[in-house]
């Protein structure tokens, strides 16, 4: 069997190394690891290898505290210690943003997480057989039955019992901190029956820490008990939202990245602020407490009906917030002749490449864009550097330890 030297990690389960002259791609190596691999399939310009034995273990890896690692597919770079994990974030950051030619320094580019383990306010749960409760295997659909998560919120329980009434009709089960109780919200291959409805509903009648179940097929939502939770986004400002609705999994690194976007807005009293893929308000509502006129769109009604409603309840008057899709939201306020001075954009993965001419036109003095993808990032922060913005100043957030994700925030000014 070949033996390679690891060299890096990319933003991805995988480390890097060469064989051959060739890319080798390797889960749960670390940098400076030498491996004995078998190659598990080549492919036009690299191969995928798996672990055969650890020659020589890198610096930087370590036994993964989790007893579910390596089947476990959550976490995929907790065989690295923390700082380690840091750095190499900071370097696939840096690297990623060369191709949009943004020179970044790697050093402190990265805001560590206060806490490397118990910081996910919620965990999404895959459901097998007779309710049993896990992950996914690596690369496969295989389930690995845990009993406990060590990423998560050590007051968040399994819904077991849940999960076991009803998992024939079970796709996810996704279980969120509120407070002492928790709030669950169970995706299901088709809707929920009347039999079904009932022992939720008796769940929630009998389990003091059970605030509340959220049954979902599509577009059908049953809502049984309390399904609201707080979120404090910053000193002073809550915002309660629906458990079913998007909110970023690390409140702690949520509040650094509110307050470092509120910082490259620099609002004033009276500022015209578009928040595009505004959510619930995560970002919208701090712009709105600060004097801005907010503007936010958002294709998820329910988010957009429940920043309203906390809007009102905050006594921000100055905002609006519309449902729909964004392109068709954005053309319409163009066509209105409407000129933001701030836009906020914080899109999925895929990014917002649909929007950056948009962008162009709307001739915005700065640009604030979150991402948790750095390569769909660095695509439509070129084009708006070609249009003549500059980047003022990146920030990153690990707002998921051990694994390979991170946020990224970038302040664009026009030129």
């Amino acid at each position: 069997m070949p033996e390679i030297e690891v060299s890096a990690m990319t933003f991805g389960p995988y480390a890097v190394a060469r064989l051959d002259g060739l890319t080798v791609m390797v889960p749960n190596a670390a940098p400076g690891d030498r491996l004995e691999v078998s190659i598990a399939s080549r492919r036009r310009d690299f191969s995928l290898a798996r672990i055969e034995r650890i020659i020589a273990p890198g610096p930087d890896r370590r036994v993964p505290p989790c007893p579910f690692l390596p089947r476990c597919g959550g976490c995929d770079w907790q065989h690295l210690q923390y700082p380690a994990q840091l750095r190499a974030k900071a370097e696939l950051i840096a690297a990623g943003l060369r191709r949009a030619n943004i020179d970044v320094n790697a050093e402190n580019l990265i805001a560590a997480a206060p806490e490397e383990f118990g910081y996910r306010s919620r965990v999404r749960l895959k459901v097998g057989r007779d309710g049993k409760l896990g992950f996914y295997q690596f690369g496969s659909n295989d389930l690995v039955e845990i009993d406990r998560c060590i990423v998560a919120s050590p007051g968040l329980r399994l819904p077991s019992a849940l999960a076991s009434a009803l998992w024939r009709n079970l796709d996810e089960i996704e279980v969120v901190e509120s407070g002492q109780r928790e709030v669950v919200t169970v995706m299901m291959r088709k809707p929920p029956s009347a039999a079904e409805v009932e022992r939720a509903r008796m769940i929630v009648e009998q389990d003091a820490a059970m605030q509340g179940i959220i049954l979902r097929n599509g577009r059908v939502r049953q809502v049984i008990g309390d399904p609201a939770i707080t979120i404090k986004v910053e000193d002073g400002l809550d915002l309660t939202i629906d458990a079913d609705l998007f909110s970023q999994v690390n409140h702690a690194q949520n509040r650094k990245l509110v307050a470092t976007v509120m910082e490259m807005a620099a609002i004033e009293r009276g500022m015209r602020v578009l928040d595009i893929f505004c959510g619930a308000g995560n970002l919208s509502l701090p712009a709105a407490r600060r004097g801005a006129i907010v503007n936010g769109i958002d294709s998820d009604e329910l988010a957009i009906a429940a920043a309203a409603k906390n809007a009102q309840r905050l006594g921000f008057a100055a905002t609006k917030f519309s449902a729909g899709k964004a392109i068709e939201a954005v053309n319409f306020l163009l066509r209105a002749r409407y000129r933001p001075q701030v836009v906020i954009l914080d899109p999925p993965r895929t990014g917002a490449a649909e929007l950056m001419e948009a962008m162009v036109k709307m001739h915005p003095r700065s640009i604030i864009y979150v991402s948790c993808d750095v390569s769909t990032l660095a695509r439509d922060l070129r084009v708006l550097i070609e249009a003549g913005y500059r980047a003022e100043r990146i920030r990153g957030f690990d707002f998921f330890p051990n694994t390979h994700h991170a946020e990224i925030a970038a302040h664009l000014l026009l030129t």
